[in-house]
């Protein structure tokens, strides 16, 4: 009996200094098959852009801007013509921007033209102010400049070339070069150019794209020419 009642005792004393037992939660073996991927984040692929549509400005051109290329004497006054700004397809494949000056009375003319040649991706080497030459036709043609206006006489002769008034634009004058009867040019850089038809960028050939867009708003090629030929020349009305 008394044994008992010890191991009583004891049992009673152990339970009353035992700490409580804290039940902690263990979180369940995570299964890869059955998580939920994370979100990822995605970098959109940019769009390819296409180069920027045809642009043109047509403004009052200034005395300035006209230091050796107009002069008094000329057979149309500098507040005749217009400074026409305007988008060109270049022999890089890119689009640039170019100046002319022409007489404010065909500007619809050139920027009709322009546009047409541009949405075909047509190429110009360059396109400047003839002044940018001093209004030397022969360094603006070596260059291979496209220009309009220059007062100037008519190369051969005594009268006023088109170029005088306004009403005139000589384009890739390399590709396009001016030819004697003969066959032969000025420009040595333009000598593989004397025959047409040839292909080339550039290159201005009888009927072709160049020549039917000017034809459509009544400008003539100077290809046609008999005897003398004026590849790079286009003309309002001819001459």
């Amino acid at each position: 009996m008394a044994f008992v009642v010890l191991a009583s005792v004891s049992c009673g004393a152990q339970e009353q200094g035992a700490s409580p037992t804290t039940s902690v939660p263990v979180p369940p073996a995570s299964d890869p098959a059955h998580e939920t991927p994370r979100p990822v984040a995605v970098t959109p692929t940019p769009k390819p852009t296409g180069p920027p549509p045809f642009s043109a400005k047509v403004s009052r051109v200034t005395r300035d801007r006209l230091p050796y290329s107009w002069k008094a004497g000329c057979p149309v006054s500098y507040r005749d013509l217009r400074l026409v700004t305007l988008t060109y397809w270049g022999f890089d494949d890119k689009p640039h921007t170019g100046e002319l000056v022409v007489r404010k009375t065909v500007t619809d003319d050139i920027v009709t033209v322009f546009e047409k040649l541009y949405d075909q991706r047509w190429p110009i080497r360059q396109m400047k102010l003839v002044d940018a030459y001093k209004a030397d036709d022969y360094d603006s043609i070596d260059a291979d400049n496209t220009s309009a206006f220059n007062c100037r006489r008519a190369t051969g002769s005594s009268s006023w070339s088109k170029h005088a008034y306004g009403e005139a634009i000589d384009i890739n004058p390399r590709e396009n070069p001016y030819v004697t009867a003969s066959g032969d040019t000025a420009h040595q850089n333009a000598r593989k150019f004397t025959e047409r038809p040839i292909k080339g960028k550039g290159v201005i050939n009888p009927g072709d794209k160049v020549v039917k867009a000017f034809a459509r708003v009544g400008w003539e090629w100077g290809g046609y020419w008999s005897g003398t030929k004026d590849y790079q020349h286009f003309s309002k009305g001819g001459g």
